[in-house]
């Protein structure tokens, strides 16, 4: 049908001139759109303004002028952060007429991260990091010891409420900088100290020598915490191995310059299955990877591949070993410092320097192969450990030929105990995942079919954590799963095939069902991690009570919501001290409602309730992974110990 849109244009056109062009001046784009300065308004934006603020003075630290920083959480969300760099300038910057302090506080793209002169390397890129976090703060202030003086300025919301001005002498030089985040901005979220301990811990293995300290002084209980670590990344990567059972004694190092380009890499073998990866630009993680990785990784496979073949460890009929045979069971960290990095966002998730691969593949492939030819056990262990990741994904070959689906509707290749739904819309199509057959017939009896599929599992699935793939394909429920989902395993894996945007996992709310919620998170972690970033992956959420008085039911999820409903019930938890009959119904199991009740109080979206599964702190996340379901039994032991007290409701 054709429809005449001459008028709907001239209205329009009326209605859009010079007027409606907003203009947003010094820091105000900054306070529209924050998401496109630090990610998020949420945890993760929140923390990010602490990391701008520090990377700071890892800067002076790098440069050589620091070797101390101080960060305090204070009362009221406030945060303050000090290094004994060389301090902020204060003198008159002249094209602007203002204090240059005010100028890096208040002007996005301002700083001295723009001249090679004055740092030779920095994390700070664009120049916008001190500002954005003075932009979204209700309170800042700036002060800086240089000269003989305490200079200092304080803000509101990225406007200055004083002017510049000497406060106070002192023979010190430095800068300190105190912001409140803004409510406005970020409401009702709170600095987390174990977030910050793991940032803070990670600068101080990254900057040999720098000294680290944390304060938290918010309540009653004063914590602090240290950081130095002579080993720098050395000591990094037996960290982050302290939970697993290493293979490779001797872990390898180099640090080395190559066309200004400062490349530094430590790395070790464990008994693991996992890749354990950490790569750094100039001191900041990036968590997608970028140019460095790719040369470690190029020059990591073709080092090995060339010391087997040399060495009569890879016959002439034989393949060569691939990226994902030598990655296995790996733990590295790769650092590198150069002076123009170029970072994908400004929240620097990827590295995009082209000769930051070439530099570091010539560094690191060099080293490494004098290091297999001067550490022959070494050699040993690392070529014997890849050789064995090949014959695993040989075997498995076979195994997963069975499990990955020829197209993306062919139902003929699904498990025969899924129920699935009649779309074939991936954006609305859900899978739950069920413990057990009761709950998985209730389920199926109650779902609405259109959109909601059902796959029951039987029993606790394999612990993938200390399985290999050849295994897990080998594995009936993991195989009915992995063939639900369509997108393949390892290699094969291509999201864009996934048959369900919201892969929903139901366990009953008692011991068994927490172990099997932990069983699948840990696959789900480990084999499909792009499911949980694309936010695919929920855990449902079943009621643990049902109330009944008289002929009126409510349904509650918490021992909390419990308790005020029956106080506004005018109620006792104690049965008998109630003049009125109530009727408190514990559910421990899934398979106890029937489906009518699964479904309206579980499975319906008007009325349900799920968690999303984010993965975020990846470094602590794998370190629980692996002290709860890895092989060591010591790490796990501990742990129980440690958090026993903290238990509750273990018998629900």
């Amino acid at each position: 049908m054709y429809q005449d849109t001459s008028k709907l244009k001239k209205n329009s056109s009326e209605k859009y001139g010079a007027d409606q062009i907003v203009l947003l001046e010094g820091l105000a784009p900054v306070r529209k759109r924050p998401a496109m300065y630090i990610g998020s308004t949420g945890p993760e934006g929140l923390h990010h303004l602490i990391k701008e603020v520090v990377d700071n003075g890892v800067d002076e630290a790098t440069a050589g002028y620091a070797d101390e920083i101080l960060v305090q959480l204070l009362p009221q969300n406030r945060v303050l952060v000090r290094d004994n760099g060389r301090g902020v300038p204060v003198d008159i910057h002249k094209p602007t007429g203002l204090s240059a302090l005010e100028v890096v506080t208040t002007k996005l793209h301002a700083g001295g991260k723009f001249s090679n002169t004055v740092y030779k390397v920095s994390g700070g890129l664009h120049g916008v990091g001190i500002s954005v976090v003075n932009a979204l703060s209700s309170y800042f202030r700036a002060e800086v010891e240089r000269d003989g003086k305490i200079w200092a300025q304080e803000y509101c919301q990225g406007k200055p409420t004083t002017k510049v001005k000497p406060v106070g002498e002192s023979e010190r030089t430095g800068t300190t900088i105190i912001f409140e985040p803004d409510n406005e901005i970020f409401p009702k979220v709170e600095f987390n100290w174990e977030t910050i301990l793991s940032f803070l811990r990670e600068q101080a293995y990254l900057t040999r020598g720098l000294k680290i300290k944390a304060e938290d002084k918010r309540g009653k209980d004063y914590k602090s915490y240290n950081f130095y670590f002579d080993g720098g990344i050395n000591s990094f990567v037996r960290y982050l191995n302290r939970t697993n059972e290493i293979l490779q004694k001797e872990i390898f190092y180099v640090n080395k310059e190559t066309n200004n380009i400062f490349v530094e890499t430590a790395f070790q073998y464990t008994k693991d299955y996992k890749e354990v990866v950490y790569g750094f630009a100039n001191n900041v993680h990036n968590p997608e990877g970028g140019t460095h990785l790719v040369g470690f990784r190029s020059a990591l496979t073709r080092v090995i591949n060339s010391f087997a073949r040399a060495g009569g460890y890879l016959k002439e009929n034989e393949e060569n070993l691939t990226n994902q045979d030598v990655r296995e069971g790996l733990t590295a960290v790769v650092s590198i410092k150069l002076r123009e990095p170029q970072f994908e966002g400004q929240t620097k998730n990827r590295l995009g320097n082209p000769e930051a691969r070439t530099a570091v593949e010539t560094v690191f492939g060099d080293a490494f192969k004098a290091f297999l030819e001067e550490h022959p056990r070494e050699a040993e262990v690392i070529i014997s450990k890849c050789l064995l990741s090949a014959q695993a994904r040989q075997a498995a070959r076979e195994a997963r030929a069975t499990v990955l689906r020829k197209g993306v509707l062919e139902s003929l290749s699904l498990p025969g105990k899924l129920s699935d739904c009649t779309s074939r819309d991936p954006a609305q199509s859900e899978l739950f995942i069920v413990e057990g057959n009761s709950a998985g017939g209730s389920a199926k009896q109650g779902r609405d079919r259109y959109i909601q599929a059902i796959l029951p599992l039987k029993g606790k699935i394999l612990n993938v954590e200390k399985a290999g793939i050849n295994k897990i394909l080998s594995n009936d429920e993991l195989r009915s799963l992995i063939t639900a989902l369509g997108t393949g395993i390892g290699e094969q894996f291509d999201l864009s095939h996934l048959r369900y945007h919201k892969i929903i996992i139901m366990a009953d709310a008692d011991v068994d069902g927490s172990h099997i919620l932990t069983l699948l998170l840990t696959f789900f972690y480990r084999y499909f991690p792009e499911i949980i970033k694309q936010g695919y992956l929920y855990i449902a959420q079943a009621p643990l009570y049902k109330l009944e008085k008289g002929k009126e039911i409510k349904y509650v999820y918490s021992e909390k919501v419990k308790e005020e409903t029956l106080k506004k019930w005018g109620l006792s938890l104690d049965k008998e001290k109630n003049k009125e009959k109530i009727n408190i119904q514990r559910y421990k199991g899934l398979g106890e409602m029937n489906p009518e009740e699964l479904f309206s109080t579980t499975m319906d979206i008007e009325k349900r309730s799920l968690k999303k599964v984010i993965i975020d702190e990846v470094e602590k996340v794998d370190e629980i992974f692996e002290i709860l379901m890895g092989k060591e039994v010591e790490p796990r032991k501990k742990f129980i110990q440690t958090h026993a007290k903290a238990v509750r409701n273990l018998d629900i």
